[in-house]
């Protein structure tokens, strides 16, 4: 308020409403300045919050869930959407997806006697995923099939058990009155393996 009423000539000083007029423009003029700061981080992708990064992902046509996707990973993918711009190289892929998922997680090569790309990863994260399957697509020339190679470092066991259940037969060919006696009668399972 000061600061604002320094600017003020001295008749005006020691009026009530004036004073009150000094107060709120000194709050408007910070609520302002607040607003500056905030326009000018969402200016750029990396510091901006979650409603630019939002109006970003309308404009680039991408459908996020915020529930499942972290604002740090829609920002490197809305970075990733700007940055895919031709000449495309196998280089540039790697380096497209060393960024996205870090570096050695994944491997991109060619075969080029059967036209085919091939791009191995290591992902558990299905939205991770799609982003780098639309890298690939919007990187790789039309003359070339995409082969996808996904693996996670899981272990599957395998076990097996023989299980044994007698049955003890109640009636004998020819002499079964049906609804009467029970055909047969099941034991107790046992594990024999």
């Amino acid at each position: 308020m000061d600061r604002w009423m320094g600017l003020m000539p001295d008749y005006y000083r020691d009026i009530r409403e004036f004073e009150e007029l000094m107060k709120t423009l000194g709050e408007e003029a910070r609520l302002l300045e607040i607003e500056k700061e905030r326009l000018l981080n969402n200016q750029f992708v990396l510091s901006s919050d979650e409603g630019a990064i939002k109006r970003r992902e309308t404009e680039l046509g991408i459908q996020s869930d915020p529930n499942q996707e972290s604002l740090d990973f829609r920002k490197k993918r809305i970075i990733n959407r700007y940055s895919t711009k031709p000449p495309f190289t196998i280089r540039y892929l790697q380096e497209r997806l060393d960024y996205l998922i870090g570096r050695g997680r994944a491997n991109a090569s060619v075969d080029p006697q059967d036209f085919v790309l091939k791009v191995r990863t290591k992902i558990n994260d299905a939205s991770v995923f799609r982003e780098v399957e639309h890298t690939v697509h919007s990187i790789k020339p039309a003359n070339l099939v995409y082969h996808q190679e996904t693996s996670l470092q899981d272990g599957i066991g395998i076990g097996e058990h023989i299980y044994m259940t007698p049955i003890r037969r109640l009636t004998k060919l020819g002499s079964w009155k049906v609804g009467r006696t029970p055909f047969a009668e099941r034991g107790k399972e046992v594990l024999v393996k």
